[in-house]
């Protein structure tokens, strides 16, 4: 096949497009989206989202797509519309019962933003999904790319949606010399996958272009099976393992940290996050990072005293947590402690009551429950981490 467009380096620090910078397919390129189109009908995965192409629920599957892979995403969209059947039911839930429901998926702006924008439909748009993309954009939580899938896969309508799967294809397909998300790169990849959308097929080719990606032209590409391997630039150049070309990596942080499950009369205190900030309103252990020369020891009984104005003892360490977030790679301490008594013998702030009041200077409320009661609170995945290792034990004590 004739070469199609492509972007290389000439040189220059920047890469540019080879030719005319007007992005329009080739004769040939109709014939790769046919041959796309064919191969999709025969292997794309049976998507709980496919039955129907709803718009609630093609916009609760973005949501939960932004940061989360195909299949894992699936059992929780069952699980959500069980718990959720519409926008309204959404929408006039409480925000603990949309952070219960997302756990264990992470990234639970997402849950919060489709809490809002349930909250705005219902308000703005009759409870319907609008199929406009400028009232698209105004909703919480919804981008260039979450836009444009509910447009193409919800509404059938041409518009785009490029996520990392597409690019790795295009980049391939069309031998793109520069990282995929600088500009020339990404307004060259943009501009094909508008160019090539199929009349009345926009519902398909953008959903057979993720697919793709995901099963065929994934970071390992199995060539041999990929139905555009005729077409595919990098394929006949052999250079298939350098596209995409990598962009720049953002090194992970590693923190160093401690969390205490404060065990009295039975009971475990919790409390709940501030509303601001990483897992904002989520309940947890005290805690938090050490300083410089402390002990985990001593970081956890510090953690409680500023926090709660506890005065308590790490009374055994429990082992450790590793997890990662964002930029960030945990190292979680982990012990059970107990309350101090004063010079009296006395627990201070005990008064008439089995369980001592805090004064809370880094959450909004506070609870004492029994062990068995956690799995009712939405922690944070390093906590939850914690409870699902160590409440059994608290159990039998």
């Amino acid at each position: 096949m004739p070469s199609p467009r492509k972007i290389t380096h000439t040189g220059g620090p920047a890469p540019v497009l080879e030719g005319d910078t007007e992005t329009a397919p080739l004769p040939e390129h109709a014939a790769l989206v046919e041959r796309l189109l064919d191969w999709f009908q025969s292997n794309k995965r049976p998507l709980p989202w496919r039955t129907d192409y709803a718009p609630y629920h093609v916009l609760v599957s973005e949501f939960m797509l932004q940061q989360t892979q195909m299949d894992r995403a699936a059992v929780y969209f069952e699980r959500w519309l069980r718990r959720f059947p519409s926008l309204a039911d959404v929408a006039a839930a409480e925000t603990d019962e949309i952070l219960k429901a997302w756990e264990g998926l992470g990234y639970y702006s997402r849950a919060r933003n489709l809490h809002r924008t349930a909250q705005t439909l219902m308000r703005d748009h009759g409870g319907s999904v609008p199929d406009d993309l400028h009232a698209l954009r105004a909703l919480p939580g919804v981008g260039e790319y979450t836009a444009g899938a509910l447009l193409s896969i919800a509404f059938n309508k041409p518009a785009i949606a490029v996520d990392a799967n597409v690019e790795r294809v295009f980049a391939r397909i069309f031998d793109v010399g520069a990282p995929v998300k600088s500009g020339v790169a990404s307004g060259f990849i943009r501009r094909m996958a508008q160019a090539l959308i199929p009349e009345g097929r926009a519902r398909e080719f953008n959903q057979a272009l993720m697919e793709l990606g995901a099963l065929v032209c994934a970071k390992k590409p199995r060539c041999a099976v990929c139905p555009l391997q005729g077409f595919c630039q990098a394929r006949h150049l052999g250079i298939t393992a350098e596209r995409p070309v990598p962009g720049k990596k953002s090194g992970y942080t590693s923190l160093e940290i401690v969390s205490g499950v404060l065990v009295h009369n039975g009971h475990v205190f919790i409390q709940k996050r501030l509303e601001s900030g990483v897992w904002a309103g989520f309940w947890e252990f005290p805690g938090g990072r050490m300083e410089e020369g402390e002990s985990p020891e001593q970081a956890v009984v510090r953690e409680f005293a500023e926090e709660t104005e506890f005065q308590v003892r790490a009374a055994r360490y429990l082992g450790l947590v590793r997890h990662a977030y964002t930029r960030y790679k945990i190292a979680m301490h982990c012990f059970v402690c107990t309350l101090l008594p004063d010079a009296t013998g006395q627990i201070p702030g005990l008064g008439s009551s089995a369980f001592p009041k805090p004064e809370l200077h880094a959450a909004t409320a506070y609870r004492w429950i029994e062990p068995g009661d956690i799995e009712s609170f939405t922690l944070p995945a390093g906590h939850r981490k914690l409870a699902d290792a160590w409440f059994p034990e608290l159990l039998r004590l």
